[in-house]
């Protein structure tokens, strides 16, 4: 054997290899130090983000405390409405406009009094309150008659729309007048301590949205509480970790242990349903919405970590950092902490590319240093790399004609010849056996897939109109480019609608669905491509009548269920198709065509796949040739448009 040009490469190869096992031990070195480094780094930048995230959430509640706190001091909001009605909305709507993250701000008075004005900016709170298109806040009073005008209706019950100008558009009565706002948590709790109180979550009478709210008595008269409401769906937001890393998490926990509130939008609109729907009877139920609360509560009573201490730990196997800091205001919300959860993997991830991309130029510089052995290692492998490629679009059936690679190594030359042939030998295999059935028997990876087996699939059965009668008065050759060209549109078709065509039956074809390529939406795609066949065909048709050819009238079948798929026959000879009632039923669907005077028959369970996707026409129970029991019959008229 003539090994003189292929050890021109080992020798390349030995002389890189030699150099690279000596200066892998530094490479090596740099790297842990520069993983490390990430480590350190993408751990400060935690550090920092957390802080930032906690002072936003800080800031939130600090502007309802701040306008909790001056509202006490305005000697207006002393006397129950409807008094100085006016001047209280105006104040009211002024704190809203300055406190964006506020759902409504309200004051409630010993004698059950009481009054609300707010944001209507939330879809949700829109839709609660049925407000009139325009409305920029709603109004919200109950107030008792005057002495001289009571009777046994004695409470003014109003709801009232105001628009961005604060023009009143619209106000209807409340019939119902339960709500009491001293049985309201947050005014027992303010009258109960006569300080600043923090309440929540608890759902609100007028909006039945879980909220946070913030309320203190007036200082003239503690026996007026004034509050401000946070919709926990904004404290959500502000808890945005996204900055950080996009599968970093944070949320807040109460002194109790209980999930307040969470950046995850999914789990945020659980907690949300829980709390609307038990009205806080079942909240510790939210904790199991996030594996990592256990840990962070365990981590809380560490005094190492529950001062804002960064915390390495495990969860589902995969190692995460863990910030807790308090989030107490000026007092309030005593005991509640908010936790930012990332993992490591994505804190080192872009020290880590770096990294990688610094050492490829480092060993750009080692190759340099063997410059005479790369070129000519080079020349061989720029060869090889071409055939490997080419072999590889083999593999894929890109087996379309290419010129054959030269080089100045014979045995090359010879590689590239044979991949000539089995370029062409897998070619013509492919025009006879579904492509991706070729593609998974040469595919040793793969190969076992076309094992027959049994799952659910789309079965779809063609066949023409009076085909014999067409034949008949049609010469030999006309009847072959009329089905050549028939059978390249269906074929075109089926394979953009994802299907495979398993067989072609005289003048009829089987396509298939999720087999041999998984397609979840089979019985969908089936349907859709029985419907652009139809529509090609009445296009060709028309080409057809043109050109003189016959004119081809098509019906089709659909059916799905379990088959048993897979590669069928001798030991010497198999074919890849699927077996079973499903198989059959299809077929003889298509055959009813001509019964019933339709063009696409599909069975009950196609139908109920897809009926939210199509129209289809009942046409009831008939029976079907070889079985006992009738089958219930669509007609598939349509596609339902969007």
């Amino acid at each position: 054997m003539r090994w003189s040009k292929p050890l021109r490469l080992h020798l390349g190869v030995l002389v890189v290899s030699s150099l690279l096992f000596t200066s892998a031990p530094i490479i090596w070195m740099a790297f842990n130090h520069g993983s490390e480094a990430a480590v350190s780094a993408g751990a400060q930048q935690m550090r920092q983000m957390s802080l930032r995230l906690i002072e936003g959430y800080r800031n939130t509640l600090q502007g309802g405390t701040e306008a909790v706190a001056l509202a006490t001091t305005l000697p207006q909001l002393v006397s129950p409405p409807p008094e100085e009605i006016k001047a209280k909305q105006q104040f009211f709507q002024e704190v809203l406009r300055n406190v964006p993250n506020a759902t409504s701000i309200y004051a409630g008075y010993p004698d059950g009094s009481y009054l609300q004005v707010i944001n209507t900016a939330r879809r949700d709170v829109r839709q609660t309150l049925a407000t009139p298109d325009g409305t920029a806040f709603a109004i919200r009073m109950i107030a008792r008659r005057p002495i001289a005008q009571r009777s046994a209706a004695d409470i003014i019950s109003t709801l009232g729309f105001l628009d961005s100008d604060t023009k009143m558009i619209g106000e209807r009565n409340v019939e119902d007048t339960s709500f009491d706002p001293r049985q309201s948590p947050w005014y027992q709790s303010v009258i109960q301590d006569g300080v600043p109180v923090s309440v929540g979550p608890y759902v609100t009478g007028t909006l039945k949205v879980p909220t946070l709210a913030i309320a203190a008595p007036m200082r003239d008269d503690g026996k007026v509480v004034i509050g401000i409401n946070i919709h926990l769906q904004t404290v959500s937001r502000l808890l945005d970790a996204g900055e950080i890393s996009p599968r970093a998490r944070a949320y807040i926990i109460d002194a109790g242990g209980n999930l307040v509130a969470h950046s995850d939008p999914d789990i945020m609109r659980r907690i949300i349903a829980l709390w609307s729907r038990t009205s806080g009877a079942f909240a510790a139920t939210a904790n199991s919405f996030d594996p990592s609360l256990e840990t962070v509560e365990r981590l809380r009573l560490d005094p190492a970590f529950a001062g804002g201490g960064l915390a390495r730990v495990d969860l589902n196997g995969k190692t995460h950092l863990v910030q807790i800091a308090p989030v107490g205001v000026s007092g309030l919300f005593t005991g509640s902490v908010a936790a930012i959860v990332v993992p490591l993997e994505d804190l080192v991830a872009e020290a880590n590319r770096l990294l990688v991309r610094n050492l490829f130029v480092a060993a750009a510089f080692v190759l340099a240093g063997v410059a005479a052995s790369v070129a000519l290692s080079r020349m061989v492998s720029r060869s090889l790399y071409r055939l490997a490629d080419e072999a590889r679009r083999i593999g894929d059936l890109d087996i379309g004609e290419k010129g054959e690679s030269h080089s100045w190594i014979s045995e090359i030359n010879t590689l590239a010849t044979a991949l000539v042939a089995s370029r062409h030998a897998i070619g013509q295999f492919a025009l006879y056996v579904p492509r991706e059935v070729v593609r998974r028997i040469v595919n040793p990876e793969t190969r076992t897939i076309v094992r027959a087996k049994r799952q659910d699939v789309t079965a779809l059965f063609t066949d023409i109109k009076d085909f014999t009668t067409i034949s008949e008065q049609h010469s030999p050759e006309e009847v072959v480019d009329t089905l050549s060209a028939y059978f390249e549109l269906l074929n075109t078709i089926a394979e953009r609608h994802g299907g495979t065509v398993v067989q072609y039956l005289g003048d009829s074809i089987f396509v298939m669905w999720n087999a041999p390529v998984d397609d979840i939406r089979h019985a969908e795609h089936g349907c859709r491509c029985a419907l652009a066949m139809k529509a090609a065909i009445d296009g060709l048709n028309e080409a057809n009548l043109r050109n003189g050819r016959p004119e081809l009238v098509t019906r089709f079948g659909l059916h799905t269920g379990p088959a048993v798929v897979g590669s069928f026959g001798a030991i010497s000879r198999q074919q890849y198709t699927a077996m079973g009632d499903t198989i059959n039923v299809a077929s003889r669907l298509e055959g009813l065509n001509k019964e019933l005077n339709t063009s696409i028959l599909v069975s009950a369970a196609t139908r109920a796949a897809v009926a939210d996707r199509f129209t289809f026409r009942p046409l009831g129970l008939a029976p079907v040739k070889g079985r006992a029991v009738k089958v219930d019959i669509w007609e598939l008229v349509g596609e339902i448009k969007d």
